[in-house]
């Protein structure tokens, strides 16, 4: 079994549970997720089955869309409404007063990852770190946000906002950014995650959905790395990458891309030091 299913995570669980849960539902023990959502966060979650599971590092590269929802006055040690209130009495903003600084949070930038978040510090996990009491200090990250807007809610002091970012943008961060700009404070009340990479809430599956269709909910390996260039090598190329054996570049130019030989996908590959065709990640069947 092989290939990538779109899941809607509900709230309420963690992504691991949702790769729990597929794996009993499938039968199957390799599964894994590409790209944390956080309990309080649904949406679009990405996973790979089988050998799709090696995709990994190339999903984690992938552009990301969410909605969210910021709450205005207060701030808490999450940078979320589950979290401890730290201040309290920030003002709420006007909706144009919002807008105004939205052009100011595009572009690439560096962000602190929130305290509480599954950055590694020392071998530890940075919330495991915080919910001992521990201070918690992130080095930024350098992210990119393409686009964000905003819109008012029925709620004076909640607005919710539509924001395409980078892999590796935590939109937390974003909220608490957000606010020092505009001189108060604001917490993250809602997170759903529209769209990873290819992959859109639209075309998405519940986990009960998954619970009747099983292996036909799965999409094809080609569906998460469309956007990669394909190279396609001779037929006389087929025996030796069976055995492994590193080629020269045949001029090629780019950084990653999907080899293929006599018509099958075997893998996602680079050129190396040495100017030769390595698989980085093994996908043949």
């Amino acid at each position: 079994m092989i290939g990538i299913l779109n899941i809607n995570k509900p709230k309420g669980i963690t992504s691991s549970d949702v790769v729990t849960k597929v794996k009993k539902i499938l039968d199957t023990k390799a599964v894994g997720h590409f790209g944390t959502l956080d309990p309080m966060g649904e949406g679009v979650l990405p996973i790979g089955v089988g050998k799709a599971t090696r995709l990994f590092d190339v999903m984690l590269k992938k552009d990301k869309i969410y909605e969210a929802t910021f709450k205005f006055g207060y701030s808490t040690d999450t940078l979320d409404s589950e979290g401890n209130t730290v201040f309290s009495g920030g003002r709420v903003p006007s909706l144009q007063e919002i807008k105004n600084v939205l052009k100011e949070m595009t572009g690439i930038q560096f962000q602190e990852p929130p305290a509480y978040s599954a950055k590694n510090v020392n071998g530890k996990r940075a919330y495991e770190l915080a919910r001992q009491g521990q201070s918690v200090s992130l080095a930024s990250c350098q992210i990119e946000i393409y686009d964000i807007a905003v819109e008012p809610t029925d709620f004076f002091d909640i607005f919710k906002f539509n924001i395409h970012c980078s892999s590796g943008t935590y939109i937390r961060s974003v909220c608490r950014d957000l606010a020092e700009k505009i001189g108060t404070l604001a917490v993250m009340t809602s997170i759903k995650r529209l769209r990873s990479g290819a992959f859109d809430i639209k075309d998405s599956v519940t986990l009960d959905e998954l619970t009747v269709l099983k292996e036909k909910a799965l999409l094809s390996i080609e569906t998460a790395i469309a956007d990669l260039h394909k190279v396609t090598l001779p037929d006389d190329c087929f025996e030796y990458l069976l055995k492994g054996i590193k080629m020269q570049r045949r001029g090629i130019e780019y950084d990653r891309f999907a080899l293929y030989c006599k018509g099958e996908l075997f893998g996602i590959a680079k050129i190396n030091g040495n100017d030769r065709i390595e698989i980085v990640s093994y996908l043949r069947d």
